[in-house]
């Protein structure tokens, strides 16, 4: 256990998130996705739902903001803008950690082709269909005073 972390961020997925780079995405996904065959790196939260999940992991990792949308949600088959559930907890949840940024609908293999390429998935045993989301990895920008950079002096 860590201070001030969710223990849902388990090792190998704490690993993951640092390192990915920016630009990298990492996709949280319902127990019913086919994680073993789409993932290019597999972390297995099992007995997990997906909102706590996702709640954990914005706790940690910046969400991009070089580009006009982050943050992608599947839809319920070809329906682009039908919410479900457990869409509106994924939106509220991000909203907490994001208030600034869109959850973007993608439908299908538009969806599911990101996922593919992503850096890494987090297979939950969320129940709900379609309880998928997509995220992108940010910076975190250095404290600035002045003319120069302020450094921790712990990080040395």
């Amino acid at each position: 256990m860590l201070k001030e972390l969710d223990p849902l961020l388990s090792p190998e997925l704490l690993f993951t998130l640092r390192a990915m780079g920016h630009g990298d995405e990492i996709a949280i996904v319902d127990g019913n996705y086919p994680g073993v065959e789409d993932a290019r790196r597999l972390i297995r939260l099992d007995g997990h739902h997906l909102i706590p999940v996702l709640n954990a992991v914005l706790s940690v990792l910046p969400i991009d903001d070089f580009v006009p949308e982050a943050i992608f949600r599947s839809t319920v088959k070809a329906e682009r803008d039908k919410l479900d559930p457990v869409h509106e907890e994924m939106i509220a949840c991000c909203a907490k950690h994001e208030p600034h940024r869109q959850v973007v609908p993608l439908v299908g293999q538009d969806f599911y082709g990101r996922v593919k390429a992503a850096h890494a998935l987090i297979q939950t045993s969320e129940p709900r269909l379609y309880a998928n989301i997509i995220l992108r990895k940010g910076v975190i920008y250095p404290k600035e005073s002045g003319t120069h950079t302020e450094v921790d002096p712990f990080v040395y």
